[in-house]
């Protein structure tokens, strides 16, 4: 089925009572049937629900068609993109270890990285620069995995995920990209040689801004067993888990079978049941949202680039941004609904601009049917240092819209008065 019918669709068949839309099982628990069908489900001899921490069926549908989407075979849905992105990393990497990562990250990622992972006892090397060559250089024999983000947040760029791959794979280590901001529907990593693929569901996929949400999606292609001296947890017995060998009992979906088992079982990091319904409700309403997203991005992009009163659009629509042909062969020249710019005169206008949006919502989150803006070098990266503020894309004026689905007039009409007070204080 296409993308678009999968997003309605896939991994439901009904269930006993015929309802027609995936219902919400708020329940903390599934009764038993006995002692020894209990066994078989806490040993994974047996598919079941038992304790909803672990596994739901509501969540279940979600993790279907998320993995659908994404060409992978299999997903675990966890509580928030945070909780996702962690747990994606934490699988794999153990104290003493490190992880590979590009520079260009969303903030809450980059200090998980730099500052919480190390206190795990676990390296992150951030590349002083985006490119597969700057980030594939860092691996040596300690690298449990390579991390980016398909398109970066919120510089926009759009990274080469097959020779990132390639060269990855070439030293025996795996891929993770968060797919956020394209969403499955604009990119799919594991086509382009991505072994794990994370996502903030509160984004684009939930799409209201109503529920916090995040999913991990195994590409299931990884060779797992043949680096059994870098992946010991993968590929020795599991004491915590009744001695299991993931890559000898599960050769098609290791990797997520551990992260249900021993991250989520003993994190705790679920989603709840009714935010997986939430997110069922978006995800069915994305292709049509995207699309009006889109048109409106390219009208507020062509309307800032115009405007004399705007320094620099950063927009990857348009020829002169760095990824712009990344955006034609990679996603089919379909350009993604956030953007970039800063008002003339710098940072003062700029934060004036910030503060006089009325229509735009001054919220952190983005892919929202509302128009969002924020300045991220005073909020989601205000942790990081001019030379880190640098190396992610950021500049101190930079502005970034998240473009919604209302009536692009009245986006820019919200633009243009709050461009003029954020210049009546400049002279």
């Amino acid at each position: 089925m296409h993308d678009e019918t999968v997003a309605l669709h896939g991994g439901f068949s009904g269930e006993s009572n015929r309802a027609a839309t995936v219902p919400i099982y708020q329940t903390v628990t599934h009764e038993l049937p006995n002692a020894e069908e209990a066994g078989r489900i806490f040993d994974l001899e047996s598919p079941g629900f038992h304790y909803n921490r672990i596994n739901n069926p509501t969540n279940e549908v979600l993790e279907r068609r998320l993995a659908e989407l994404e060409r992978g075979v299999g997903a675990l849905t966890m509580s928030s993109g945070a909780a996702a992105v962690y747990q994606s990393v934490r699988n794999l990497a153990t104290a003493g270890s490190n992880i590979v990562a590009s520079p260009e990250l969303y903030g809450a990622t980059y200090t998980l990285f730099a500052h919480g992972l190390a206190e795990e006892g676990i390296e992150a090397r951030i590349a002083p620069e985006a490119s597969p060559e700057a980030i594939a250089s860092l691996i040596d024999e300690h690298t449990r995995a390579v991390f980016c983000e398909s398109i970066s947040n919120p510089a926009g760029n759009v990274i080469d995920l097959d020779r990132l791959s390639g060269l990855a794979h070439e030293r025996g280590v795996p891929v993770i990209v968060d797919n956020t901001i394209a969403t499955p529907l604009l990119c799919k990593p594991v086509e382009h040689g991505a072994d794990v693929v994370v996502h903030s569901l509160t984004k684009f996929i939930g799409g209201h801004g109503v529920a916090l949400g995040g999913v991990i999606v195994d590409g299931g292609r990884f060779p797992w067993a043949e680096h059994q001296g870098r992946f010991p947890m993968l590929n020795q017995p599991e004491p915590a888990f009744h001695g299991v060998v993931y890559t000898r009992d599960f050769p098609d979906n290791a990797y997520i079978v551990r992260c249900r088992t021993v991250g989520l079982r003993n994190g705790g990091s679920t989603l709840a049941p009714f935010n997986a319904f939430l997110m069922l409700q978006g995800l069915e309403t994305l292709a049509v949202r995207l699309e009006r997203q889109m048109a409106n991005a390219r009208s507020v992009a062509e309307y800032l680039r115009d405007d004399p009163r705007v320094a620099w659009v950063r927009y990857a629509g348009f020829p002169d941004h760095p990824s712009h042909d990344a955006v034609e062969r990679r996603l089919g020249g379909r350009c993604p609904s956030i953007l970039t710019f800063g008002v003339d005169g710098g940072y003062g206008p700029s934060i004036r601009f910030f503060d006089s949006v009325r229509l735009f919502k001054r919220v952190l989150n983005l892919g929202d049917t509302k128009s969002l803006v924020v300045h991220p070098a005073s909020t989601t990266h205000r942790q990081l240092g001019p030379d880190d503020l640098a190396k992610a894309g950021i500049t101190a004026d930079m502005i970034r819209l998240s473009i919604g689905i209302e009536h692009v007039d009245d986006l820019l009409a919200d633009l243009d008065q709050a461009l003029s007070a954020g210049l009546a204080g400049s002279g």
